[in-house]
């Protein structure tokens, strides 16, 4: 009988594969073997793209003449530290006795390359070849995932991607690194007493690290503008509430050149003179407006809404985040993380009691046990089919981030930090099965001689989902004013007890942290100018899910930019910025968020067969012809 070969890409989920499949031999010397099954595993890549001197001894060395470097075809090695792995695939790959191959390293566009490319080297070409795509390392969706696995040749339109964002990150990184090492190194070095610099230009990095350096310099450049608000407060002394004054077209300064905005005097002295201009005038209620309105719990997590979540609460760095959450998924506890969904597919969500149940079985935490306690003695409802967290059309190879229920065998051996992290994880997924926080809201207009003061207040009267995000979700109730506002009526007359002004200044805008700096990287879209190319890339950030830490990780590495260890708060180095002059002033459109979002969203139109490969290499080496062209004609 012809064996099985399942191959996976670490040896911890090797083993959790193992286990389903029950087999349960001695580990061999990088393999585990049944009568039916043999599992073995990738360490991560095995194989990598070789360097441009593998193909010419000559291209080490840096020379403009010998640029830029773009092969007919690429030559790939195997990682000398990881060869004795791939050597034991190899064998396994190439016995006679395996029948079918199942590829089962992680289901996603990276997962794919790097079996791709150890096939590629071997040259498996007479064996039947099945794709294993699964959400968690559960029993069942491993079972699943097997019994499922479709013919891999499903999934060469995923590989075509992979191939293509390896060779342009690879094109790209080789080629403007030595060009503008070639033209501005030996500046660069004079500048800061260095005897060489060598310049790193990435496809993602750069852009990352402008919009590090862009932020950084407004923050530098700007200038604190004071201004001057217009408190009003009404009522009585022991009863009253404050108001805020905004121009209207009613007003006598609408469109004055004394204001600074709609709220505010630029000097001090026209706001006392415009308190004087209302004193002993009536103030009466001009609109009561009462409204009740309700709110939902937020969609579930994705990599990059967990990261900064994680940022925010322990100040740990985006890298760290998935490694915990990554153990986490190995630990069967919650379903793959690399994803950038925020929803459930249809089917999950038609199953999704089986998580809660699990969760209320097995998870021995006395506050997500109440909740769940009370979610069923109020019987609230666990079908989300027709809710706004499940959206087929929101996710492309996974659904979000959510607990399996499963998986408690191993909690008490994780560390504290990754029990906090999964505990944020079940508690977001609790609360989209609990009803909205419902608020009264009361808002009223004063009018002062046709000046308008205007106030609101918002009291939540039933907590809703707040009950279990209270931590970090709970919304404090707008302005200081008291039960007075509820009494009001519209036409009524109000005391005056006082005016004053409030002194205010504008703020310059925040530093990135690196949480934020992940989600600034997800919607990196979002900041283009061009509405018609804004929407052509809508949903294409800068980088990906599994790669955006990686980048942010190496900047700081080659000492692009600072990350301060207790706020995670990002600043640019003096080299940073030095090297970001360089670019601006070479090649600008690197350091734009639509070039790199333009190039991620041809990728994705790649895995979905909109385009061919060979159309996107084309633009590719089309683009870096031109840009050389141009910097060459410059210096």
């Amino acid at each position: 009988m012809a064996k099985k070969l399942l191959i996976t890409e670490k040896p911890s989920v090797a083993m959790e594969f193992a286990k389903v499949l029950k087999i349960n031999t001695a580990r061999k010397d990088g393999y585990l073997e049944s009568e039916e099954w043999i599992v073995t595993w990738c360490v991560g890549h095995l194989v990598t793209m070789s360097y441009p001197e593998k193909y010419d001894e000559n291209l080490k060395l840096w020379r403009l003449d010998t640029l830029p470097f773009l092969p007919n075809e690429y030559k790939y090695e195997v990682i000398p530290s990881v060869e004795k792995q791939f050597n034991i695939i190899k064998e396994l790959l190439c016995r006679e006795d395996v029948g079918t191959i199942y590829v089962s390293t992680d289901s996603g566009r990276e997962g794919e390359y790097i079996y791709r490319l150890v096939d590629q080297m071997v040259g498996v070409h007479d064996k039947n070849k099945k794709r294993v795509w699964i959400d968690s390392q559960t029993e069942e969706e491993i079972i699943r995932g097997i019994k499922e696995a479709k013919d891999l040749s499903e999934y060469d339109s995923l590989s075509d991607s992979a191939y293509l964002r390896a060779k342009e990150d690879y094109l790209i990184g080789i080629n403007f690194s030595r060009l503008l090492s070639i033209i501005y190194g030996r500046r660069i070095a004079n500048k800061i007493n260095q005897d060489k610099v060598v310049i790193s230009v990435g496809r993602v990095m750069t852009c990352v690290l402008g919009m590090v350096v862009e932020r950084e310099r407004e923050i530098r450049n700007f200038v604190k503008t004071k201004y001057y608000k217009i408190l009003g407060e009404f009522g009585d002394k022991d009863s009253s509430f404050k108001a805020e004054w905004k121009v209207s077209e009613k007003s006598k300064y609408y469109e004055s050149l004394k204001l600074y905005n709609e709220t505010g005097f630029k000097k001090e002295e026209d706001a006392k003179e415009f308190i004087i201009s209302l004193q002993n005038k009536s103030a009466i209620v001009e609109e009561v407006k009462k409204s009740k309105q309700k709110e939902n719990a937020p969609l579930l997590f994705n990599l990059a809404e967990i990261q900064n979540e994680c940022t925010k609460r322990f100040k740990i760095k985006p890298d760290e985040t998935l490694n915990i959450i990554q153990n986490l998924y190995e630990k069967k506890l919650v379903t793959y993380p690399r994803t950038d969904a925020r929803v459930l597919s249809t089917a999950v969500a038609k199953e999704i009691n089986k998580n809660l149940n699990g969760i209320a079985k097995g998870f021995k935490d006395e506050e997500v046990q109440e909740y769940i306690q009370k979610m069923l003695q109020e019987k609230y409802s666990t079908n989300l089919i027709k809710t706004k967290y499940v959206n087929d059309s929101k996710i492309t190879d996974h659904y979000a981030i959510t607990p399996t229920g499963q998986g408690y065998e191993n909690y008490d051996k994780l560390p504290q930090l990754h029990k906090d992290v999964y505990k944020i994880i079940v508690k977001r997924f609790i609360a989209i099965f609990y009803p909205p926080a419902e608020f009264n809201k009361v808002s009223v207009t004063i009018n002062v001689d046709n000046e308008l003061f205007t106030t609101s207040q918002k009291v939540c009267v039933n907590k809703g989902y707040l009950e279990v995000l209270k931590s970090s979700q709970d919304k404090k109730e707008d302005g200081e004013n008291s039960e007075i506002l509820k009494t009001l009526k519209k036409g009524q007359q109000v005391q005056v007890v006082n005016y004053e002004p409030k002194e205010a200044e504008t703020n310059p805008p925040t530093r990135y942290n690196s949480g934020s700096m992940i989600l600034a990287m997800e919607n990196a879209g979002k900041l283009i100018e061009d509405e018609e190319l804004r929407e052509q890339i809508k949903g294409a950030g800068i980088g990906t899910s599994a790669t955006r830490a990686e980048i942010i990780k190496k900047l700081e590495k080659i000492k692009y930019i600072e990350i301060n260890s207790k706020t995670q708060i990002i600043t640019p180095t003096d080299f940073g910025e030095i090297i970001y002059d360089v670019v601006k002033m070479s090649m600008p459109d690197m350091l734009n968020p639509k070039l790199t979002a333009s190039w991620e969203k041809g990728l994705e139109m790649v895995a979905n067969k909109e385009i061919a490969s060979n159309e996107f290499m084309e633009k590719l080496e089309k683009y870096i012809n031109q840009k050389f062209d141009k910097l060459i004609v410059k210096r």
